[in-house]
């Protein structure tokens, strides 16, 4: 565990902040920050916690999420077209309405949108590929965390000062015009210690007129005050992505020049987001040592066609939102108490305009989609959640957790348009109205109650056990109550909760780390759209399975690493649901893998790296009624890295070695076979340059 420390004026040390570095192999004692919002042994934990360190980051070179996120036990960030993606953790892959929100993205600990404002996309926002470690949270987190924290939680770490003195240069090549450059600058800033970082992208992409440029990066620095020390970080990201869509066709992806089709060349996404964020800690021994103040900013908008949708409909949205994250830990009878206040207030919008009327279809089809502005609405929204979680020894080998939250969250909604199902003009749509409803302003209120419960076994100095009960909630977003459609003017829905019960053993000694976890985790009220595409929150699906995930290093530099899960998900309702699928009680959830899992073989020497790594991607139905299979797909990638020397470092990667043809996500609508077309083999060169500080 390193301290950052920074010298006060009158000669006092204080520490900025308990940043664990985890070391490279697992000979490191393990430190996670998410868990309780600071560093942690990872033994003293009661739950599970992934982390995901610099050197697996830095050797995988993730240009997408899925990459680095199958490293992870439950883990699976499907991979869609370009920069777009589908996260599941102990879930099923979710789409649709109920989907968004289900995860909580943080960096460094805060959220990296606002209550109520998702994208199922928003990780393309987050500098994944310069974190220095990503910890991974399955199933609800405890009391700390809130609104979200569903299905789990990925928080993405950024480097800190101090961490990697000097300038790194690097550039990428591969194929399909494939370019990356980055940029990682850690020394001083106008005398304070700083570091940061940018990403530059661009990809051709395999897929006809299809690709995206990109940029991602971040800025931190540290000053020492006369009490205590701050630390400032921004970031950002920009993408300008041309959007390919579904190829159709039963096993279409199995065919190579089908699988290169785009069937929607007009599509595309630009986006654009800024983060940042401030954190006041006071030094070890002030009176107001054990607070925690993190203040922060944030603002994102999105232009892009939703192709999939007839009449190809234009969506732009934006939010601007800020917050507080108030924390105090302090030492409670033989244990400690944690309690605090996170306040958020956001304001978002959405338009969505049909550029064209539809020519083609049935007369229903074009008359109820008129060309014109569908929605035109603003959001504000208010949040406020206090809670208190203790850990209370009840023997040297036996600690008690026990925490509640109470979250409120309010929605303001402003209708900038005519209310009803109207034209834009105000003149009815044919066939009992047009599609698109829109309600009049209205506010909508949500009070939540999560509590958490568990409880340690320390086994011995380097084993440790746990059970734990928690509760998560996801309050419905505000595209779900606002975003109507015929027939429905008010969208009375309920916030999704989880109850989940776990059980795990992990186990950390010098060469040989593993965690092995059962949940089981009972999901009601969650929100689909139903058989008349009313939004409605009467869904139930029950989760279980198994996870275990081991880092061993071996004798002569040699290493392994694996993660694997399987699990079962099934739906615990009736229900004839949209799109025509009919969801029967006990059917496998679609998209849900039982089977997910990955392992890397290596070999770490003085001045170079080899990697093998297996990924396993099981079968799962298509359909909510089982009908369909997609069979499930395994890969192998292959790394090398070596340094020419001091200062050059060169990595080759082999994505998908032996070439196969997969499907990166399968789907059936419509009474179609719907795929987005795994990459095929891929070659990629990678070169770096450490300039050290002293020859700056």
């Amino acid at each position: 565990m390193t301290i950052r420390l920074a010298v006060v004026p009158g000669g006092a040390l204080i520490a900025l902040a308990a940043l664990a570095e985890a070391g490279a192999g697992p000979g490191a004692e393990e430190i996670i920050v998410t868990a309780q919002r600071r560093a942690q042994p990872a033994l003293t934990l009661i739950g599970n916690a992934t982390r995901i360190d610099q050197q697996a980051i830095g050797m995988t070179g993730p240009r997408h999420p899925f990459e680095i996120g199958i490293q992870a036990p439950g883990t699976w960030i499907s991979r869609g077209t370009q920069q777009e993606h589908l996260t599941a953790i102990r879930s099923p892959v979710l789409t649709g309405p109920g989907a968004c929100g289900s995860f909580l993205m943080l960096e460094d600990g805060i959220p990296i949108r606002p209550v109520g404002f998702c994208n199922v996309n928003q990780l393309f926002e987050v500098p994944v590929d310069q974190a220095r470690a990503i910890e991974v949270l399955r199933g609800p987190a405890n009391a700390l965390y809130g609104a979200n924290g569903l299905h789990g939680t990925l928080n993405f770490l950024l480097p800190v000062p101090g961490s990697s003195p000097g300038l790194t240069l690097t550039g990428e090549l591969g194929p399909y015009g494939y370019r990356r450059g980055r940029v990682l600058a850690d020394g001083d800033l106008a005398g304070r210690p700083a570091i940061g970082g940018l990403t530059v992208e661009r990809d051709g992409d395999f897929r006809d007129d299809a690709g995206y440029n990109q940029w991602r990066g971040f800025l931190r620095w540290q000053q020492a005050l006369p009490r205590g020390a701050v630390e400032v970080t921004a970031s950002g990201s920009w993408l300008d992505q041309e959007t390919a869509g579904f190829i159709t066709g039963l096993d279409a992806y199995r065919d190579r020049e089908r699988r290169r089709a785009n069937p929607n060349p007009e599509s595309f996404r630009k986006a654009d987001s800024q983060r940042l964020a401030l954190r006041w800690l006071p030094p070890p021994g002030d009176s107001l040592s054990g607070l925690d103040l993190r203040l922060y900013l944030r603002r994102s908008e999105m232009d892009f066609l939703q192709h999939f949708l007839p009449g190809q409909p234009r969506e732009e949205n934006g939010q601007l939102s800020g917050g507080v994250l108030l924390g105090w830990q302090a030492p409670w009878r033989d244990g400690s108490l944690s309690t605090g206040l996170d306040i958020e207030i956001a304001s978002g919008w959405l338009r969505q305009v049909q550029a064209q009327p539809i020519t083609e279809g049935s007369d229903f089809l074009r008359e109820t989609r008129p060309a014109g502005r569908h929605y035109d609405f603003e959001v504000t929204s208010w949040l406020a959640a206090p809670y208190a979680q203790i850990e209370l020894p009840l023997s040297p080998r036996w600690i008690l957790q026990a925490g509640l939250r109470l979250e409120y969250l309010l929605y303001d909604y402003d209708n900038q348009m005519l209310d009803g199902n109207t034209r834009d003009d105000g003149t009815p749509c044919g066939f009992g109205g047009c599609l698109y409803n829109r309600p009049a302003d209205r506010r909508d209120s949500f009070i939540e109650v999560a509590p958490n419960i568990g409880l340690l076994w320390r086994i011995d100095a380097r084993t440790s056990g746990w059970v734990s009960l928690t509760r998560g909630f996801r309050p419905p977003q505000a595209t779900e109550l606002y975003r109507l459609q015929s027939g429905q003017r008010v969208a009375d829905l309920d916030s999704e909760s989880l109850d989940s019960l776990e059980l795990g053993l992990r186990h950390q000694a010098e060469r040989l780390r593993l965690e092995a976890v059962a949940f089981a985790m009972d999901k009601r009220d969650y929100i689909l759209r139903d058989a008349e595409g009313f939004n409605v929150s009467d869904g139930r699906s029950r989760h279980h399975g198994i996870e275990l995930s081991g880092n061993w290093l071996l004798p002569g530099g040699l290493y392994a690493a694996a993660a694997g899960t399987w699990a079962r998900q099934v739906y615990r309702f009736d229900r004839a649901a949209g799109q025509g699928e009919v969801i029967t009680r006990g059917n496998d959830i679609d998209t849900a893998p039982r089977t997910l899992g990955s392992v890397r073989l290596g070999h770490a020497g003085a001045s170079h790296q080899a990697e093998l790594e297996w990924v396993h991607i099981g079968g799962y139905y298509l359909d909510a009624a089982n009908t369909a299979r997609y069979p499930g797909h395994d890969l192998l990638n292959l790394r090398l890295a070596v340094d020419l020397n001091r200062q050059l470092r060169l990595v080759t990667r082999i994505n998908n070695l032996t070439d196969r043809l997969v499907a990166d996500r399968a789907d059936l609508a419509f009474g179609q076979f719907r795929y987005f077309p795994g990459r095929e083999r891929e070659i990629l060169v990678e070169l770096s340059w450490r300039l050290p500080p002293h020859n700056l």
